[in-house]
């Protein structure tokens, strides 16, 4: 259960600005539905220079609905120049802060406005040579960079909690981590150490943290686990009772048994059901 701020519930439960601005000075559309977040800005700008009207419409949770409404409450009455420095952690600091693991809401309307400025300015929005780096929610190298510099971010946990990028499949973790790895070394503020796994200790870690923390909750519900195998970063497990034949098994496996490996072992670890 996430905890939210009363001013997050206020913005959630009573959204300003829904619609969509017809004849818009600023358009803009980012995410996806397929991603599960996507957001459609539009504002308005007076003979002042100054934003008059902004309104948005969104798919999303409760932390998207709260950070889309926000954002057009900030930017209202802001210059073109003014809107641009807009960051999400201004909108976050707006709602008296998100949840860690809802951040990457946050960032879609700083994303979101950033576009539909470029579309105000007739410029565009997105570079042609900006590599993808997170395949399963079409994250840039840029935008998982900006992030990190612009929020301190030093594990790939955090980059996934602020940007989406690593959520999936986790192939593109060791990607990520050099992509920290290289503005760390440009920037030199400060990070901890992260401790150097051997093999042996990894599967130490994971079959301890699967019988401490994993196991107990799934027999609670009749279902059970087994460690397969491990393989390089790959968590090769078999599902037993009740969670083998459970159709939300691939949810309890990614949302649960992956997560908790990544907070306790290594954040780079990705979870894979297996025959056996």
């Amino acid at each position: 259960m996430w905890e939210y701020t009363d001013k997050v519930k206020e913005h959630f439960l009573n959204p300003k600005n829904v619609g969509e601005i017809e004849d818009a000075d600023g358009v803009a559309e980012v995410g996806s539905i397929a991603c599960g977040d996507a957001l459609k800005l539009t504002f308005k700008v007076g003979d002042d220079g100054k934003i008059t009207e902004a309104k948005f419409k969104t798919f999303g949770c409760a932390s998207a609905i709260a950070s889309a409404s926000a954002l057009t409450e900030i930017i209202k009455g802001m210059t073109i120049e003014e809107a641009a420095k807009v960051t999400n952690q201004d909108i976050a600091n707006y709602l008296g802060g998100l949840p860690q693991e809802k951040m990457h809401c946050s960032v879609l309307g700083r994303e979101a406005l950033e576009k539909a400025i470029a579309h105000f300015k007739g410029a565009p929005s997105l570079a042609p040579e900006e590599r993808i780096v997170c395949e399963c929610f079409g994250v840039t190298e840029k935008e998982i960079e900006r992030a990190v510099r612009e929020n301190r971010l030093t594990t790939v946990e955090e980059v996934t909690n602020y940007t989406k990028a690593g959520g999936g499949c986790g192939h593109c973790h060791p990607d990520i981590q050099q992509i920290i790895d290289r503005v760390l070394n440009e920037t030199g503020f400060p990070v901890s150490e992260r401790p150097k796994l051997s093999n042996i200790k990894k599967i130490k870690m994971i079959e301890e943290t699967l019988e401490r923390e994993i196991r107990p909750a799934l027999k609670h519900d009749g279902g059970d686990i087994e460690l397969v195998d491990v393989i390089g970063n790959r968590v090769l497990v078999a599902t037993r009772g009740a969670c083998a034949s459970c159709q939300a098994s691939n949810q309890t496996l990614k949302h649960f048994v992956e997560a908790k490996l990544r907070e306790l072992v290594l954040p780079e670890l990705v979870v894979e059901e297996v025959s056996a």
